[in-house]
């Protein structure tokens, strides 16, 4: 087993803590939650402080936030039924744009690779893609694939395509049909018995993780037309398949899910307060993959962990956020 160090504890939203994100290059982090703020911290040299505080662009609970590729866009979603995109103006985000369209809760919301592209989802069942043209924004699609709520909507690395996380117990993944532009569900992902929580892709988006309310991670695997291990691909079209499921680490449910891209270790956050990582086994075979528990932390949060995510720049370095309305800073000395 690695250890997992606690760097800080970052206090000063009031409620619960309901995501973590960090900037691109890894400077700034992003916090969200019940107090309807959004928190910028960054590192002075010693210690990490609040740089800014976002407010009044929503007026309910604050769900999720996400970074634009470039860094100088963050978009919010909201209890409040909307998308806030906040731009970096002198030195300073303000909310420009309000996006509007979605019945009931925004559960989550993800930039694309390319930056033109925003996904998001709803309790409402539906799963929203956003077009951004400079400053206009315009809905693309309006996905009503899944039959419950959407908890989460993940972009892949390299590519615009889509994978979305469901009350349904599934995961779908979307791609544009080039001939008319219609986004179409292209696979379902189903193994899991309870709720999907959260997913995250690997570095190269042939494989996602997906974490559940049966206390399971599941590893799958796209399998592309003229796969080497003979894997139909009936009309042409990838196959995902679950190569993998984790069960028996995980004593409640999984909230949350992150595959770093750069060390291919597994972070989640669960509701037993503990955070783990998990390492594929190095001479693992990639289509029964064997992964390990390597760290944990059982005390990670007083209360329920709600987000975890890696460092993009600095390996080792994550952040976790909790009902216990904090944010902790964690380094993984593998």
């Amino acid at each position: 087993m690695t250890s997992i160090k606690l760097i800080q504890t970052l206090q000063g939203h009031r409620g619960r803590v309901w995501n973590v994100s960090w900037h691109p290059k890894g400077k700034y982090l992003g916090s969200c939650g019940e107090d309807k703020t959004i928190r910028i911290w960054i590192n002075d040299g010693t210690k990490w402080i609040t740089k800014m505080i976002l407010a009044e662009g929503h007026t309910r609970t604050i769900r999720e936030i996400s970074w634009s590729p470039c860094g100088n866009l963050i978009a919010s979603s909201s209890f409040d039924s909307t998308v806030a995109i906040w731009e970096l103006k002198s030195g300073k985000y303000e909310c420009t744009v309000s996006l509007e369209g979605h019945e009931n809760e925004v559960k989550s919301v993800d930039w694309s690779n390319s930056g033109e592209l925003i996904a998001t989802c709803s309790r409402d069942k539906s799963v929203w893609i956003w077009e951004r043209n400079d400053d206009e924004y315009e809905c693309a699609a309006v996905i009503n694939a899944h039959v419950q709520d959407v908890k989460k909507v993940r972009w892949h690395p390299n590519e615009d395509t889509l994978a979305s996380a469901s009350y349904d117990d599934t995961v779908k993944i979307f791609k544009e049909d080039s001939s008319d532009s219609d986004w179409n569900c292209v696979a379902t992902l189903a193994s899991h018995t309870s709720t999907v929580w959260s997913l995250s892709f690997d570095n190269t988006g042939s494989r996602i993780v997906t974490c559940s309310d049966d206390k399971n991670l599941k590893i799958w695997q796209e399998y592309k037309p003229g796969n080497d291990t003979m894997i139909p691909t009936p009309d042409n079209i990838s196959v995902w398949k679950c190569v993998c499921t984790l069960s028996g680490y995980h004593t409640r449910t999984i909230y949350d899910v992150d595959w770093c891209k750069k060390s291919g270790l597994i972070l989640t956050a669960c509701g037993d307060n503990t955070i783990r990582i998990f390492r594929e086994e190095l001479d693992s075979d990639p289509n029964q993959p064997t992964f390990n528990l390597i760290a944990s932390n059982e005390d990670a949060h007083s209360q329920d962990v709600n987000a975890v995510q890696w460092n993009p720049e600095q390996p080792g370095q994550f952040a976790s956020a909790g009902d216990d309305g904090n944010v902790q800073l964690w380094f993984n000395s593998d």
